[in-house]
């Protein structure tokens, strides 16, 4: 199944590029990069060669998709282990 708007939420998010539109924390916002890891709190992205820890629960991020199409993903929403979050969604 191809990686699209209405199926984020079931596939891997590691390898997409994300920005930080909005957070809790002023000095997260506008980080972006690619994400290299995840686990049930946190998500990681390799920004200029560094890894920056960013905390699900407070930030929405604008992620690209391979096709092109941004999505914003609201952090609250996908807190849970990535294997967890892709079985409740299917």
């Amino acid at each position: 199944m191809p990686l699209t708007r209405q199926n984020l939420l079931r596939h891997e998010l590691i390898g997409l590029e994300a920005e930080v539109v909005e957070s809790l924390d002023p000095s997260l916002k506008g980080k972006k990069g690619r994400i290299v890891d995840e686990t049930k709190n946190m998500i990681y992205i390799e920004e200029m060669g560094k890894i920056k820890s960013l905390p699900k629960s407070i930030v929405v991020f604008r992620v690209s998709l391979p096709s092109g199409e941004e999505v914003m993903v609201d952090g609250k929403k996908i807190i849970a282990r990535p294997e967890d979050r892709i079985k409740k969604c299917k």
